[in-house]
């Protein structure tokens, strides 16, 4: 079984560096490097495509040089075929971080497209989503768009999650500390795939999840001058703080139901059993 993981990390840096919005045009090679397993990967094509490998001997998985803070990170995805319990592939990040996981499965059944959201060290924000498309026979666009009002999951440009800022009630909200983007492949059948019961099948090794078109239109962290400075939409340089991208549109609203209503599996904030009923604050509020 494999697993591809890519990863958006908010670390936090303290550096003295202009601010200024940074578009990542998909050059594997200018834009990132590799953080483990550089023997398990290879970048072609002038540096917009990549693929990374998993083995019975290592993963493998890169990072970007720089950091960020609130932005549109892409990323096109052709998941592991065949056999791919006990894998995963994500976008997100650690610490405060948001993500996009996907959990292999046995041959037949679908990916699980796996979303979090830790803010100040605090995850259990978990979804869960089916998706309505084989992740396997071609590129998908994953996208992670975060701005000072909210965090929109989007997979081929459909809503999927979004995670309001709502600070001002005592629900913490990543706004504070800068983002590096983190994609990997590595061996989690402990857990991806019925919580550990399918393994990885190395007989069907090596698993390659292939990644392309890498876009981080996202505010360059330039220091604590950077938390007010890329969260201002005064700027045409912040789309991303524009009131534009403040709420979903009525239509995106309607994509999003969509998506909920047929192919949600898991909402943590519908798991009772699991926080004895003392269910997270957000749960109380609403999703839009």
């Amino acid at each position: 079984m494999a697993e591809s993981h890519i990863v958006v990390i908010f670390a936090l840096v303290i550096a003295s560096m202009a601010l200024i919005a940074v578009p990542v045009n998909g050059n594997f090679h200018k834009s990132t490097t590799f953080n483990w397993g550089a023997n398990n990967s290879v970048i072609w094509g002038g540096g917009d495509n990549l693929a990374l490998v998993l083995n019975n001997v290592s993963g493998s998985g890169i990072q970007t040089k720089k950091q960020f803070l609130f932005g549109s990170i892409q990323m096109l995805i052709k998941l592991v075929p065949g056999n791919s319990a006990g894998t995963v592939s994500s976008v997100g990040s650690r610490h405060d971080e948001i993500d996009f996981e996907f959990l292999g499965n046995v041959s037949g059944q679908p990916y699980i497209i796996h979303t979090n959201l830790f803010a100040q060290g605090v995850g259990n924000r978990e979804q869960q989503f089916y998706p309505w498309f084989d992740p396997t026979a071609d590129f998908h666009n994953y996208t992670i768009h975060w701005n000072p009002s909210q965090i929109v999951w989007l997979v081929d440009g459909l809503p999927i999650r979004v995670y309001r800022n709502q600070e001002s009630i005592g629900i913490p909200y990543p706004n504070a500390q800068p983002m590096r983007v983190y994609s990997s492949i590595w061996n989690a059948d402990n857990w991806a795939t019925r919580g550990g019961l399918e393994k990885i099948d190395w007989k069907s090794a090596p698993f390659v999840a292939r990644y392309k078109q890498f876009r981080a239109r996202a505010c360059k962290w330039g220091g604590f001058a950077s938390i007010a400075g890329c969260a201002s939409n005064t700027t045409r340089t912040n789309f991303w703080a524009s009131p534009a991208y403040a709420r979903l549109s009525y239509a995106q609203v309607g994509q999003m139901m969509w998506v909920r209503n047929n192919y949600m599996i898991y909402d943590y904030c519908k798991d009772t059993k699991r926080f004895n009923g003392q269910m997270p604050l957000e749960c109380s509020q609403p999703v839009f």
